[in-house]
């Protein structure tokens, strides 16, 4: 499935290459409320602003008044009213940009959420770092040699090995956040196995 649609969240705007270049070449970008005025700022266009728009500037919300969608609802942020948005009008492949930085609950809170997204999405995240993706079940990874890899786990009973690891995992459970980070890729790929995920894996960047 194609991951041709960005959501642009309102946390730190990207510099890195591979973000910016998601943002370059989207068939659309969706915009969170008031990560609209950088999106702008830094030439692009949204081809739609949703949330509850408290944090949009006014002349943008005037210039794109043709794009907005407002969403009151409290029981969600405006990255997952944006998710939900997309859904509806299935567009599956989703690539989260802007969704860490600036404040950490928000950062740990969006990351977490890829775990309920993937359920119904073909959905990563990326960063300035490198890139966040969710997985429910065993699967092989592509990668390259020296890579480093850290695997967080929503479910701590979910028992994890893997193939392809500096650090190889033999049926371990990740009771803590910390267990199975700063690991190393050895080759172009590596193997998780495990039932019950959703497992989420973050690869860094090359240097």
């Amino acid at each position: 499935m194609s991951l041709n649609t960005v959501i642009l969240a309102d946390g730190s705007f990207p510099v890195h290459e591979t973000p910016l270049g998601f943002l370059r070449n989207a068939c659309r970008i969706v915009c969170c409320d008031g990560s609209a005025a950088n999106l702008v700022k830094a030439g692009f266009e949204p081809w739609a602003i949703v949330g509850d728009l408290d944090s949009l500037d006014k002349s943008i919300a005037e210039r794109y008044s043709d794009r907005l969608y407002r969403d009151n609802g409290q029981d969600t942020n405006d990255l997952t009213k944006a998710v939900f948005w997309c859904l509806e009008r299935n567009l599956t492949g989703i690539v989260i940009i802007g969704a860490t930085g600036k404040r950490e609950d928000h950062t740990i809170g969006n990351i977490s959420l890829l775990a309920e997204y993937v359920k119904d999405l073909n959905v990563i995240m990326v960063t300035d770092t490198g890139v966040l993706t969710p997985y429910l079940n065993s699967c092989r990874i592509e990668s390259f040699p020296g890579q480093q890899v850290s695997l967080f786990s929503i479910d701590t009973s979910t028992e994890i090995s893997s193939a392809g690891l500096k650090f190889q995992l033999k049926k371990m459970k990740l009771a803590s956040w910390w267990r199975a980070t700063l690991n190393e890729s050895t080759g172009d790929s590596f193997e998780l196995f495990f039932d019950g995920g959703p497992v989420i894996v973050f690869q860094k960047f090359r240097d």
